[in-house]
């Protein structure tokens, strides 16, 4: 197990020891040139609860790490603001950044890698599941639970009664399409580009398991505790 992040920590030692910890740290705002400032001491700064912002960072490093009693605790809002804000994230950078980065590896191949054009296509089929998933949070399921929080006594129709076992598909499908990338690509091929949509693939796979693991065991109870008042 990975040494619990604390807010005595250098923000620092944390992104040299796991750079694809700078996809989450951009949700709070953080970017390069942190210098020795400790996890206290930045969340101070931008005025940040250091206990949701240490779970979140925490829970990004070690799958085995997720204390759903801290979780519990924090209101509604704040974790519906870091999935939006996730969800930001794969659409502006993480699904363009694989996208761009595939279509330049095809172009630089040899035509008879057509395994690429395969795996191309299932990309796209990923994307387009995470894309619904990521339109049905903005136009449906978030705005309910935010609406749920803020309800004082008012009636809100709620039409989300479980967990959507196909959240989970989204992430066995980007092992797959890792596995096919591993194992299935042949001929002539840009190295570097190759291990760049690898590495991309494989960040893209470890954000999708931590938000699956608030969606499911955090925000979908509270939602649930929460449609249960009314």
């Amino acid at each position: 197990m990975l040494p619990i992040i604390s807010s005595n920590t250098k923000l620092s030692q944390i992104i040299i020891d796991d750079p694809t910890i700078l996809s989450v740290l951009s949700r709070f705002g953080i970017l390069l040139g942190v210098g020795d400032m400790t996890i206290e001491h930045i969340c101070q700064q931008k005025k940040m609860n250091v206990v949701f912002f240490t779970t979140i960072l925490n829970t990004f490093r070690d799958p085995d790490f997720f204390p759903e009693k801290i979780l519990y605790s924090f209101e509604a809002h704040l974790i519906v603001d870091y999935l939006k804000k996730t969800n930001q994230t794969y659409l502006q950078f993480q699904l363009p950044n694989i996208e761009r980065h595939l279509h330049l590896l095809i172009s630089k191949s040899d035509a008879q890698n057509s395994n690429l054009l395969i795996i191309m296509k299932f990309f796209s089929e990923v994307k387009a599941q995470l894309m619904k998933r990521i339109d049905d949070d903005k136009n449906r399921w978030f705005p309910e639970i935010l609406a749920l929080e803020n309800s004082e006594g008012n009636k809100v129709e709620s039409t989300v009664m479980a967990f959507d076992e196909s959240n989970d598909s989204i992430e066995d499908k980007i092992n797959d399409l890792i596995s096919m990338f591993v194992v299935h690509l042949t001929g002539d091929y840009d190295i570097n580009l190759g291990q760049a949509v690898l590495l991309a693939l494989d960040s893209l796979k470890k954000d999708i398991a931590q938000n699956n693991r608030i969606r499911k065991r955090i925000l979908m109870p509270l939602y649930q505790a929460l449609a249960s008042r009314q």
